[in-house]
């Protein structure tokens, strides 16, 4: 009797609580409580593939320091986990690493953008400079590369004597802060492998990259004109983007999407006053430094050098927050607080190639024979 009471009354209970409540919702209620659209973020880095790679179509080197004028550093010769550990291992004195790229955008790329991060933080140097020269390559490699560079806050600069053309322009879209000074041009991307014989054929081809490239475009706060462009310019010619261009395509200065993240937060962390002062400060260097320089046609080292002696004016770096300070990966050492040790077991040094049929949207003018490229 009592086992039959019992069970009587988890019965009531259990359809006590799974009675829903007797209430009428309008259509309007319902949208008033919808939660709201999801926001599209940064595409979380996969996990890193440590086979075998090497850089097939360009050449890339270590720096513990932004003065590029001295020169770029050590030169990359292996992208295995413990040679690339050791290159970089001098950076931990400074905190800081300037991965200087001359090449096309391949899957070696793709690879040392996603090994370089991760090294970085293994050895705990915070602040990363991806210093690049490149007239375009693999739009899968780009966005794989970009998709690692926004996860592992890297700025990118473009110096004068550099160029940033076709799927370079992808990777300076997933950049937390972008430098530029050197031509950043755009065309339509083709498929160098393609097997197609027809319009109809091509467009199919390009459209199973389109939702992908849209996708990335968006989630790392470039504008829709960008893909448009990479679809319409004839591959034949580079479409040289103004100074207003890339501001309204959101290609330049401050990434849009990251700066929103960070308001949050910064918010949280140095107060709304520090932010206030963060923006007066990026309006006072966009107006004081960028637009002179390219007026005057110098280079990234003179708007750094402005740019230093300006934040001082608004009380950068600040002591509270010296890491979230601008330009602070000019500073001096700033290192992450915990260093991960070395995996146990070590990739081998590396061989191989890229991947065949890779879609890519070569540069047509002799900016392609600017860089050093490796069978």
């Amino acid at each position: 009797m009592l086992f039959r009471r019992t069970l009587l009354l988890l019965c009531v209970l259990a359809a006590a609580c799974s009675r829903q409540p007797e209430t009428v919702q309008t259509s309007a209620d319902a949208a008033a409580v919808a939660p709201p659209a999801p926001v599209v973020q940064r595409k979380a880095q996969a996990e890193i593939d440590w086979s075998p790679a090497r850089l097939e179509a360009g050449d890339a080197a270590i720096d513990c320091s932004a003065d590029y004028l001295r020169g770029d550093g050590k030169p990359v010769l292996s992208l295995a986990y413990l040679d690339l550990r050791a290159t970089m291992q001098d950076c931990r004195a400074t905190g800081l690493v300037r991965l200087r790229y001359k090449g096309k955008i391949t899957a070696g790329f793709a690879a040392l953008a996603e090994r370089a991060g991760k090294v970085a933080t293994d050895l705990g140097i915070g602040k990363r400079i991806l210093d690049i020269d490149s007239s375009g390559g693999s739009v899968e490699s780009a966005m794989r590369a970009g998709d690692a560079i926004g996860e592992n806050d890297w700025t990118i600069w473009v110096r004068g004597d550099s160029v940033c053309h076709s799927a370079c322009v992808l990777i300076l879209a997933a950049g937390d802060m972008r430098v530029i000074v050197g031509p950043v041009g755009i065309h339509r991307m083709i498929r160098m492998g393609s097997t197609a014989t027809s319009r109809k054929e091509l467009g199919e081809e390009l459209r199973q990259l389109s939702e992908g490239l849209r996708n990335y475009l968006e989630r790392n706060g470039a504008s829709a004109e960008v893909y448009d462009l990479m679809t319409t310019v004839p591959n034949r010619t580079v479409r040289i983007l103004t100074d207003e261009e890339l501001d309204r395509f959101g290609l330049s200065g401050a990434n849009a999407v990251e700066d929103d993240l960070d308001r949050i937060r910064l918010a949280r962390r140095c107060g709304t006053e520090f932010l206030q002062r963060r923006d007066a400060f990026r309006r006072a260097y966009e107006r004081e430094c960028v637009e002179p320089a390219d007026a005057a046609n110098q280079d990234v080292a003179d708007i750094n050098a402005c740019g230093l002696t300006l934040r001082t004016r608004y009380g950068f770096p600040d002591p509270k927050c010296p890491v979230e300070s601008p330009m602070a990966e000019l500073d001096g050492a700033i290192l992450m607080p915990h260093e991960v040790e070395a995996p146990e077991a070590a990739p081998a040094p590396e061989e191989g190639g890229a991947s065949p049929g890779a879609a890519s949207d070569e540069a047509a003018h002799d900016a392609s024979d600017r860089e050093s490229a490796h069978p």
